[in-house]
């Protein structure tokens, strides 16, 4: 079905402030490869289990099965993935498949394309900063380039570009993405207290790196993302973090709301037989953000804290937000008569405070005798 986005109506800018230093599927990860069980006519399809793609003529060994097994596999698991059509009969490039997939079916948030190369992963990654609806895209890399810290690596490459679409992992393990991939699709419910972050997760079906401090400091300072063992104990996959430094869970959870307040202010004009220019319909779309605003406080993702984003309308910097956001607008009153008459409502602003996530702890122990 043909359909057109909801940002000619609703607007949402996010704007992050900078560290001191409409979708539905955000729960659905897609792995795209160039077997050819899918048509490259059908493009993608849905599978709620790795016994359903073996019910569908899938053998079991093919690249996107495996994958899809550690997606699965997960402690936090997913309820389904998609699987896409790379056509390798023709010049189809890794980016042109990614696109033709996500046209094919828009309903997967994280995206990764199997095996996918250097330049593949760039050109996917320059896709995904722009994507509509919202995309990520997860890649592995085991080039010999990256732990070294070699100038020009993939990691280094990305780190560079700034962008915050795409996060990747070093691994000799092929496609071992696809485990942190469906354990992000799989604890993304939405539900109260679900709020989660990728650092310290266990992978399943997925062998630690054998790495030198110092290896594991090149691929962490260019952004890159590890699975290592700690203190012979604890196997964890580290950081987290996309390749601009930004962290997943933040970006995941910043592109719900924003589509949460789309679709809770579409909701509110559609259902209403007008929502007027008084005072009166400003408050009716004030609630509708406060509606989505309350989703992203209940899962644990904007807590209590001060603001430090800079003044806003009165709302001045260093104010506690005491629900973790406030939904401010522009007065009526001060509105042009050119965006009264374009029927324009007056600019709404949502200032959140992140719940954050706590990933190193430092424990002074003082001994007296």
């Amino acid at each position: 079905m043909a359909t057109l986005p909801l940002n000619d109506v609703v607007s949402v800018n996010v704007t992050v402030s900078p560290t001191t230093t409409i979708l539905s599927g955000f729960n659905v990860g897609c792995i795209i490869g160039k077997s050819t069980i899918i048509s490259a006519v059908t493009r993608a399809k849905e599978y709620a289990s790795t016994n359903e793609m073996l019910s569908d003529g899938w053998a079991g060994t093919e690249a996107e099965f495996v994958a899809a097994q550690k997606y699965f596999g997960q402690s936090a698991k997913p309820a389904k993935v998609v699987i896409g059509r790379w056509d390798g009969t023709g010049a189809e490039t890794a980016v042109q498949a990614f696109t033709a997939v996500r046209g094919a079916n828009s309903t997967w948030y994280a995206g990764m394309v199997v095996g996918a190369t250097k330049t593949e992963i760039l050109a996917i990654a320059a896709y995904a900063e722009t994507a509509t609806p919202y995309t990520t895209q997860f890649f592995t890399t085991a080039d010999a380039d990256v732990p070294l810290g070699t100038a020009g690596n993939v990691f280094l490459s990305l780190q560079a570009l700034g962008y915050k679409r795409t996060i990747g992992m070093y691994s000799t393990v092929t496609n071992a993405v696809s485990a942190i991939m469906g354990y992000a699709m799989g604890a993304n419910t939405n539900l109260p207290n679900s709020a989660y972050t990728l650092k310290f997760k266990s992978l399943a079906g997925v062998a630690t790196e054998a790495l030198t401090i110092v290896q594991v400091s090149a691929i962490e300072n260019a952004n890159g993302n590890v699975y290592v063992n700690r203190g012979s104990v604890y196997n964890i996959f580290e950081q987290g973090v996309m390749s601009d430094g930004s962290f997943f869970d933040e970006i995941i959870n910043l592109d719900m709301l924003a589509n949460d307040l789309q679709i809770e202010i579409m909701r509110t004009l559609i259902n209403s037989a007008k929502v007027p220019q008084t005072q009166s319909g400003v408050d009716t779309l004030v609630s509708a953000c406060v509606r989505a605003c309350e989703t992203s406080r209940t899962k644990g993702f904007v807590a209590t804290g001060i603001w430090r984003g800079g003044n806003v309308l009165t709302f001045k910097n260093g104010t506690m937000l005491q629900n973790g956001y406030i939904v401010l607008v522009d007065s009526l009153i001060t509105q042009s008569d050119v965006d009264r008459a374009a029927r324009k409502a007056p600019t709404i602003y949502v200032l959140v405070k992140l719940a954050g996530a706590i990933h190193s702890v430092l424990v002074n122990v003082t001994v007296n005798r």
